[in-house]
């Protein structure tokens, strides 16, 4: 069948953060969760979940687990046994649980920045020391486009780093890293002898013609050291049904990870067990549809910045509906942020890149998972004060 992503949907009385965060005159263009309508095959299946009637507990679902081992096999390269799934309800709740787990109070924890905010926030929750090293950047036009800087990461490693977060594919620059990227971060993790947190939650939202490689995937000596964290709520637009899964194949990190969810009592709930299912067993199509949709807002997007916003490069994402602007070149007021100029004189709301780390100063991310009619309506908004910089400057 053809899904409809052109109408738009409001969700303002839905209980949305991304749409109830702002006043009412602002568009929003930050959270990282779709304005699309789930699979058909999701709805009826949370349709007949909720007719049963009965919400008892609710702690494994067998056919999902099945699912998913066939699906890290055929996709990932990874082939593990039923027992190294655990399921978690949400990422950030997975970077805080190995925050947590490994090392210990004052240890070191290591990512490449800019970077998702709670890669920098988990560490600190658990009263773990922040480590970072930037990533590489070019430019190339108006596009920009990271790297990992190897000897960034040999400065910022020291005897107390235990932990490694990765975020792949990346998140705020849209990265899908190769073979030669991972191969390299891989010796250079065994080579400190740290744990990996691989957040590759973005894995399955991929333009034509790139790969993704999950890191695991690479050797037995560092799936044993992996914590590969993955979820359908990206995928399938169900953030707000809080499951995704951890994989892990060391059975020491497996223990204290099931041990340190028990104690927390953090669990899935029924509706994520039934949505996740059916999304993964039947929601293909629907996958396969939107991506064509995102890949025709991202050009749209990218055309627009470069013919009427000059001054800001971006990158050209090769997954996620994400896409990073470097507004450093614009000339705004005093030490006004991007992310201000826009929210208060366009009334559009993008991420502030300061969030994500010091590299982020002076940028902004956009969020074009939306009806192209939206996106074009911020990125008017967007010229709009851009343009109103232009006037008084000159």
């Amino acid at each position: 069948m053809a899904y409809d992503f052109d109408t738009f949907v409001e969700r303002r009385a839905s209980g949305s953060e991304k749409w109830r965060q702002f006043d009412h005159d602002v568009l929003p263009m930050w959270i990282a969760d779709m304005d699309f309508k789930a699979p058909d095959a999701v709805i009826a299946a949370l349709r007949g979940r909720v007719e049963h009637g009965i919400f008892g507990y609710h702690f494994d679902e067998p056919a999902l687990r099945d699912n998913l081992i066939e699906r890290l096999r055929l996709r990932h390269a990874i082939t593990i046994n039923p027992d190294e799934i655990v399921f978690i309800p949400g990422l950030v709740t997975a970077l805080n649980f190995v925050s947590h787990l490994i090392g210990v109070p004052g240890d070191g924890v290591l990512t490449l920045t800019p970077i998702y905010p709670p890669f920098l926030k988990a560490p600190k929750h658990q009263q773990r020391i922040v480590q970072t090293a930037p990533l590489a950047v070019t430019r190339d036009g108006q596009r920009l486009h990271y790297e990992i800087d190897f000897d960034a990461l040999e400065a910022a490693v020291t005897p107390q780093t235990r932990l490694f977060m990765l975020c792949n594919p990346h998140n705020p620059v849209g990265r899908t890293f190769t073979r030669a990227e991972l191969e390299g971060l891989s010796e250079f993790c065994l080579r400190h002898d740290l744990i990996v947190a691989s957040d590759e939650i973005h894995c399955d939202l991929l333009y034509p013609g790139e790969q993704h490689i999950s890191l695991a995937s690479l050797s037995p000596e560092i799936a044993n050291r992996c914590i590969t964290l993955m979820a359908p709520s990206k995928t399938f637009n169900l953030p707000g049904l809080a499951l995704g899964f951890a994989v892990v194949q060391n059975s020491d990190l497996l223990k204290r990870l099931r041990d340190h969810q028990t104690g927390m009592g953090s669990f899935v709930n029924a509706l994520g067990y039934t949505a996740a299912l059916a999304a993964y067993r039947d929601g293909q199509d629907w996958l396969d549809q939107a991506m064509r949709y995102l890949e025709q807002n991202r050009e749209t997007a990218i055309r627009f910045i470069d013919e009427h916003m000059p001054d800001i490069t971006t990158t050209r994402p090769q997954a996620t509906y994400l896409l990073w602007l470097d507004c450093r070149a614009v000339s705004l007021p005093g030490d006004k942020s991007p992310y201000a100029h826009f929210l208060e004189q366009g009334r559009v709301a993008l991420n502030d890149g300061a969030a994500f780390g010091e590299p982020g100063r002076g940028f902004v991310r956009l969020n074009y998972a939306t009806s192209r009619d939206t996106v074009i309506q911020g990125l008017e908004r967007m010229k709009s004060a851009y343009d109103a910089l232009r006037v008084s400057a000159g």
